[in-house]
Parts: C-alpha cells; sequence; structure tokens
C-alpha cells in the first residue's frame, strides 16, 4: 500500500502519471523501492533492508546506502544545486540489497534488471526535487512531497 501511494506522489513528482513507462513508470519503482525500504512487504530480508535504510527515513537510509556502495559522489551531487551526476542500472543493483530490489520489482511487475535500470534514470531527479535546500528534508517521505507542493 504505501509503495502504491509513493509511487503516486513521485510519479507527479518526476512529471508523469500513475501509469506509462517514461515519468510514471519512474514515480511507479520509486515508490516500489521505497515502500521495500520501510519493510512493507514483510518479515526476512526486508528487516535488513529497513534497518540499513532508516526505517522510517527510507529516503536518507537509500542515500546511505548508495554512498558505502562507492557511490557518494553521484548521491552528493543530486543534493546539490548543479548537474546531476548519472548512475547505471548496474551500479544500482550492486548497490541495493537483492530482496529489496526484487520485492521492488516485483511490486512494479518488472523484472529487477528494468527496475534497477529506472530507479538509475529517476532517483537523481527525484533527490534533487525533494531537496531543494541541498540536504534530505526530515519527515515522512510523504510529508515532504506535500510540505514542498510538489
Amino acid at each position: 500500500m504505501a509503495g502504491n501511494d509513493l509511487g503516486s506522489l513521485l510519479g507527479g513528482l518526476l512529471g508523469g502519471g500513475s501509469g506509462g513507462q517514461a515519468g510514471g513508470g519512474g514515480g511507479n519503482i520509486l515508490g516500489a523501492l521505497l515502500g521495500a525500504l520501510m519493510g512493507s512487504g514483510g518479515a526476512g530480508g526486508a528487516g535488513g533492508a529497513q534497518a540499513a535504510a532508516g526505517g522510517s527515513d527510507p529516503l536518507g537510509g537509500l542515500m546511505d546506502m548508495l554512498a558505502k556502495s562507492g557511490l557518494a559522489d553521484q548521491a552528493q551531487s543530486w543534493l546539490g544545486t548543479g548537474d546531476n551526476k548519472p548512475v547505471s542500472g548496474a551500479q544500482i543493483a550492486e548497490a541495493l540489497p537483492d530482496d529489496t530490489l526484487r520485492k521492488a520489482a516485483e511490486q512494479a511487475g518488472i523484472s529487477p534488471e528494468e527496475a534497477a535500470d529506472q530507479i538509475a534514470q529517476s532517483l537523481p531527479q527525484a533527490v534533487d526535487k525533494l531537496s531543494p535546500g541541498g540536504s534530505i528534508p526530515s519527515g515522512s517521505l510523504e510529508d515532504i512531497i506535500r510540505q514542498q507542493n510538489l
């Protein structure tokens, strides 16, 4: 449920609707990813992903996870006001726990490889828009999106 709500919010943030491959697809996969990181899918690997991703702060946890996986330069560029450095689907797949990526892909109805590619395309823009001050605001992701009228 949380993933679908986040997908709708992030789809709007990225300029897409709830369907389609471009903006809406990116919102849906990011919503599914953040939902998986919050542990909304159940037990097992989700608990570890939830702890690694900060539980109630999935975006901040995701950024930490990316930084620890060697993507600190890219992740930091998304927070600032300059150009967003790209990241590849392979880099995303390597940075995320397998269970998390598999759950997000399953929820979005695509393969893990497609999910990683869509996350790589959508995440820099989403983080950039969610962090206008150069850092990730505190609060739930839904609250952050609504507070910034995105």
